[in-house]
């Protein structure tokens, strides 16, 4: 007869409802470090998780129950740093070197693709001065040159 009460209150404690499943996996557990609430195996963990069920079930507000947490276990408990202070270098450093790798991008191919200049072996004193003399001669001669293409 008791185990047929007990497992009503087992299934419902498995179930994903309300914001108390949602803190427990966003936030991280003090006690594994490097581990969300919901994945660290330790009792004092799952005392925490029975902890937020209990304040949301007894109607405190999600915002409450994280300002406390977060006063209680400071910000270790935080998933991602905060956007203020130190922690706003973790999102303004990789905004910063994205940019900066781009425009180092577009600086080396501006380099590397200009037209104007033409490579050194195209200029006419890279030329055979003998193929510069027959060209010269083919040329007085009043010759069309040969379309190579058609």
């Amino acid at each position: 007869m008791c185990l047929g009460l007990a497992l009503p209150a087992v299934a419902a404690d498995t179930e994903p409802e309300g914001w108390a499943y949602e803190v427990s996996h966003e936030i991280m557990s003090p006690f594994c470090p490097g581990r969300s609430l919901a994945d660290c195996p330790s009792p004092q963990a799952e005392s925490l998780r029975a902890w937020i069920v209990v304040q949301e079930a007894t109607g405190r507000s999600r915002a409450d129950v994280e300002a406390e947490l977060l006063e209680r276990y400071g910000d270790v408990i935080r998933a991602a740093p905060s956007a203020e202070g130190i922690g706003l270098a973790a999102y303004v450093i990789p905004l910063a070197a994205f940019v900066g790798g781009g425009v180092l991008v577009g600086i080396f191919l501006r380099r590397n693709t200009h037209k104007g200049a033409a490579p050194a072996s195209a200029t006419a004193e890279a030329f055979d001065p003998e193929l510069a003399r027959l060209v010269d001669a083919e040329l007085e001669r009043g010759e069309t040159p040969v379309d190579p293409s058609g």
